[in-house]
């Protein structure tokens, strides 16, 4: 790759597999199994990211999941070695005074991506499909609007060319309980708790109802739903990174690529989700 996001790409060169491991676990605090894999990943996520530039595609990536089911650390993975110039991570806070008085899409759509540009959103509009209507954060009539509309929304943004893609990552109540008594106990990332966090376990059917409500009115042949669910995170991220890479075909795509497992990755409702 080159340095910005225009000019000649720079070839790979060759890995030496007698000192892969040491450098890479230089590089990544995770286990072995997944160095070279990951490694591989982040290299095509590079050269994809330039094919967007070059060719001026737009692609949007939601990320959505319950609370601690792991979307912040995917999307790290994602962004780690891509050029800052040609992506941003949107993690929106609750509308101002002026923003709540708008059409609920408004505030999304104006960050939505650029040409030669990708966004991953932290959450997204679907805060109102699940986490609002089970906090009483939404009245059920902005709740029926916005489920009627949503189709239509994102319908329009692929016709007019976006790529899209929505992530449910999903996690079972044992693992997510281990998880935020770990932030409560844990001073450095206590902050990360928050009070929909300490009301997930207790609202868990809540969630589960309004998710497959979800599922079931907004996962369309042209924008469906991918779930992806496996016991380990790691894992989960990679999952998440080949099923991006195979949506494009760009140049020098390495024919290394492994395909997304159908049992840890799935497009909604191909398998049970918890």
């Amino acid at each position: 790759m080159s340095d910005g996001l225009s000019g000649d790409p720079v070839c790979s060169a060759p890995l030496n597999t007698n000192h892969m491991s040491h450098e890479l676990s230089t590089i990544y605090n995770i286990s072995e199994h997944y160095l070279e894999e990951l490694y591989l990943l982040q290299v095509e996520l590079l050269k994809l990211q330039k094919h967007i530039s070059d060719k001026k595609k737009r692609l949007a990536i939601f990320f959505e999941g319950r609370d601690t089911a792991g979307k912040g650390r995917a999307i790290f993975r994602f962004t780690q070695f891509l050029n800052p110039q040609g992506y941003r991570v949107v993690a929106m806070g609750k509308p101002s005074d002026r923003e709540a008085g708008q059409w609920y899409f408004q505030r999304y759509l104006s960050r939505m991506p650029n040409p030669g540009e990708i966004v991953l959103f932290d959450r997204s509009w679907y805060n109102r499909a699940v986490v609002e209507p089970v906090m009483n954060f939404c009245t059920p009539k902005q709740y029926k609007l916005f489920m009627g509309q949503v189709n239509h929304i994102e319908q329009f943004l692929i016709e007019d060319g976006i790529h899209m893609v929505k992530y449910w990552f999903s996690i079972d109540p044992e693992e997510q309980k281990k998880r935020i008594e770990r932030r409560l106990s844990t001073e450095l990332i206590r902050w990360k708790v928050s009070p929909v966090d300490l009301a997930a376990q207790e609202k868990w059917e809540d969630f589960t109802s309004y998710k497959t409500r979800m599922f079931e009115t907004t996962s369309t042949s042209h924008s469906p739903w991918i779930v992806i669910k496996s016991p380990e995170r790691e894992d989960a991220r990679i999952q998440a990174m080949r099923y991006v890479l195979s949506l494009f075909d760009y140049p020098d795509k390495s024919s290394e690529i492994n395909p997304p497992d159908s049992s840890r990755l799935f497009a909604w409702p191909e398998s049970p989700e918890r």
